[in-house]
């Protein structure tokens, strides 16, 4: 691998931001310091100057090549990682989504093959949708093979979805092997029916969507999990927080000692159920995802809860899907509207312009959120997350004035539409490394499929 000097670039640590250079060789950071004078035998020499230096991002939960009932998200491991890669996002967690009765190791042993094709490198998180007499010696060799968190939902009862018996059992389950628990918290009860009074109604068109799923539900199942979890001594990450109502949830749990983690989505922040009030023939249907946009009245709550540390993770929740798939049923039964939305590639510019240059955040909370907090709930730290010595070479040399307008033509995902369409962004990368590689510049990705490696985890609750 290349010997690199990146030097006076604006590096942005853990606690402090301060000018100075990096020497990458063999695929790791081997010095950081205010000036790396007598490096010999280098390959390159990037002049940063002007430039902020962030460690690699970390997306804490996307979902690539997804089969759902609606239809397969439209990104696969290849084209995602590498719309991951263009917007300075270095690593993704993935997850494995056993069937009913499906063996988990046969599910692992699937999803990692069809992720070796990724670009970026690459963890994977295990769902658990039943508890079977074997699901405890699974998950414990899951847990030898670096899975060191799992996925659960209090949604979608018919499918994947699980009742308070067993999220109990899981919770109880995780603890004993170390294993952080995720949860997706709606109530899939009282969903199921709201959904079908309102389809009874002749309610079927996309605008009551997040009547199905108003933030109410959302802060009822929080405080649900929030307690099962207190009961089995589990620590909890509660996936995509959307509301008030969950944000004060873990707001009182971690006030009283409890460990709860909370995540939220560009889109939470920065769009609002008002995209669900298009006409006949709009693109209504684009903006879907579950759980659902809310009232702008959310987003100063949310934001304000990522300037506190309530909210510690900002991932996207990415899973795209074409605007002829999500409006195929738009007219018919918005229940069956393929929910999702892209947005890997955007995560860092959108938090970056506004996040950090609103003035909402400061540039230290900004990569504590997008890759440092990330990296140490899930086991990643300190070999990714962090520019120090030892650590992976995965940096993101960044332009904090250059200027750019999101849209459909001009992402790198696979998806022929973007929630983000319009949005004026300031700032961006201008060089991406990965293992000491660079992976992108001059606006074009340098990495083929098969770069990225897996990553076994542990669990460091924070």
């Amino acid at each position: 691998m290349p010997r690199i000097l990146i030097r006076a670039g604006t590096i942005v640590g853990e606690s402090r931001v301060f000018q100075g250079d990096i020497l990458i060789a063999d695929e790791k950071i081997v010095a950081v310091e205010k000036k790396i004078s007598g490096a010999n035998g280098l390959d390159r020499l990037v002049d940063a100057a002007g430039c902020e230096i962030f460690p690699g991002g970390v997306d804490p939960h996307v979902h690539m090549e997804l089969e759902t009932p609606a239809g397969i998200s439209s990104d696969d491991f290849a084209s995602g990682s590498r719309a991951a890669l263009a917007g300075g996002t270095t690593t993704i967690l993935d997850f494995v989504t056993p069937g009913r009765g499906e063996s988990l190791l046969a599910a692992l042993a699937a999803r990692k093959a069809a992720a070796r094709k990724s670009l970026c490198d690459y963890g994977l998180h295990m769902s658990v949708t039943s508890l079977g007499r074997d699901t405890a010696d699974e998950l414990a060799s899951c847990r030898r093979e670096g899975i060191a968190s799992l996925k659960t939902y209090l949604a979608y009862k018919k499918t994947i979805g699980l009742d308070d018996g067993d999220f109990l059992a899981i919770l109880d389950l995780a603890r004993q092997l170390n294993i952080l628990v995720m949860v997706h918290a709606e109530p899939g009860d009282m969903v199921s029916y709201l959904q079908k009074k309102l389809l009874a109604q002749g309610k079927t068109a996309v605008q009551f969507h997040p009547q199905s799923r108003p933030a109410e539900l959302e802060g009822d199942a929080v405080q649900r999990a929030i307690l099962m979890a207190r009961l089995a001594g589990s620590p909890l990450y509660i996936v995509h927080v959307t509301s008030r109502q969950g944000v004060e949830a873990i707001t009182a749990a971690r006030q009283n000692g409890q460990v709860v983690i909370g995540e939220t989505c560009p889109q939470y922040l920065l769009l609002d159920e008002s995209r669900y009030l298009g006409g006949p023939g709009s693109d209504a249907a684009a903006f879907v995802m579950s759980p659902p946009l809310r009232g702008r009245e959310h987003q100063a709550v949310l934001w304000e809860a990522l300037a506190a540390g309530i909210i510690q993770t900002l991932a996207t929740d990415h899973c795209p899907f074409m605007l002829a798939e999500k409006n195929r049923l738009a007219a018919l039964d918005f229940t069956r509207i393929a929910s999702g939305c892209g947005g890997v590639e955007h995560r860092l510019p959108l938090l970056y312009t506004f996040g950090v240059k609103s003035g909402k955040i400061s540039l230290v909370r900004f990569v504590d959120l997008v890759s440092a907090r990330p990296a140490k709930i899930f086991g990643l730290y300190p070999r990714k997350g962090v520019i120090r010595a030892g650590s992976d070479a995965d940096l993101v040399v960044w332009d904090p004035d250059v200027k750019s307008t999101v849209s459909a033509a001009g992402q790198w995902q696979r998806c022929d539409h973007t929630v983000y369409q319009g949005f004026e962004l300031r700032g961006g990368p201008r060089l991406v490394f990965s293992r000491g590689r660079a992976v992108f510049e001059d606006n074009k990705v340098h990495a083929d499929p098969g770069w990225g490696i897996y990553l076994p985890r542990g669990f460091q609750p924070g």
